[in-house]
């Protein structure tokens, strides 16, 4: 079999591409921090989050004996048609739940969906497995008490970069425990499948500190815990996988869906054309279209039967 790369581009309207490659070219390419003392600086530089209105509702939830906190959107005036549990991006170390609240407002509303954003725990304060402990704790909450809460079992799950990474090592968590048949759907942004350095793309990023931050102290980082890429990928719920064509993660994105697909999960994989890491986070509008994409794939994963 051969094909080429462009076979396997999400079909865009040619000015929406040439709109994200003039962007992108006039962009410098962005890095994380690269020591513990640049990554304090970063933190003290992030701006707050834009408030969400209505806003969150600020609840810390307990699954397993951990506590974890979580923040809440439901529908206004309307009943969820599903949950979606929310797990932010940052490399594991940056970033916070409250930064997605606009976004996950809209959702709630647009999607009639309730909305249950994680603040896990972040390295190198709190390294593996402190983060896949507090996703896997509010998964587990949702499985136990969503019916009472939100009146439906249909859960989803999702998250960007690291987040997409943590929403695949729960759900193999919960796969482990029998604890994922509630889960109808996961949207995985551009996930860091590989934190070992022994994959195309592993390589690409071996040297960058969020991986030291996380899981230095690990022996063997091939664990599907921390590289999800190497796990037994059976029984999981239908996958989207969405990422950009120059994402320095493409290769194992590609890896990713082939195994979901060789495992006997539906999966389906869609990349954007000129996008870079992160896209889905830029004013463009490739990455409003992903986004509404995401939109339309959530909704089908809520409706079927």
């Amino acid at each position: 079999m051969r094909f080429a790369l462009d076979d396997l581009l999400a079909d865009l309207p040619t000015e929406q591409v040439d709109e994200a490659r003039a962007f992108y070219r006039s962009r410098a390419a962005g890095r994380g921090p690269s020591t513990p003392e640049e990554l304090k600086e970063v933190r003290a530089k992030r701006s707050a989050p834009l408030p969400a209105d209505p806003p969150a509702i600020e609840e810390t939830v307990e699954a397993g004996g951990v506590r974890v906190p979580v923040r809440i959107f439901t529908p206004s005036g309307k009943r969820a048609r599903g949950v979606c549990l929310d797990i932010h991006g940052g490399g594991f170390y940056m970033d916070s739940a409250a930064r997605g609240d606009v976004r996950n407002r809209q959702l709630a509303e647009t999607l009639h969906l309730a909305v249950v954003s994680v603040d896990y725990r972040l390295a190198p304060e709190h390294p593996w497995p402190a983060a896949p402990d507090d996703c896997e704790a509010a998964a587990r909450w949702l499985v136990e008490e969503a019916r009472d809460r939100f009146g439906t079992t249909r859960l989803m799950i999702g998250g960007s970069s690291a987040g997409a990474t943590l929403a695949l090592t729960t759900l193999l968590r919960l796969r482990d425990k029998r604890a994922v048949d509630d889960f109808v759907g996961a949207a995985l942004q551009f996930g860091t499948y590989d934190l070992s350095a022994r994959t195309p793309a592993g390589r690409k990023i071996a040297d960058e500190y969020f991986l030291q931050a996380y899981a230095g102290h690990v022996a063997d980082r091939t664990l599907p815990d921390i590289s999800p890429l190497y796990g037994d990928l059976r029984g999981l719920p239908p996958a989207l996988l969405v990422v950009g064509s120059a994402d320095v993660l493409l290769e194992d994105n590609l890896a990713m869906a082939g195994r979901l697909s060789a495992a006997g999960n539906d999966v389906e994989l869609r990349i954007y054309p000129e996008s870079p890491h992160g896209f889905t986070g830029h004013p463009t509008a490739v990455a409003r279209t992903a986004l509404s994409d995401i939109e339309t794939w959530l909704l089908d994963r809520v409706a079927q039967p």
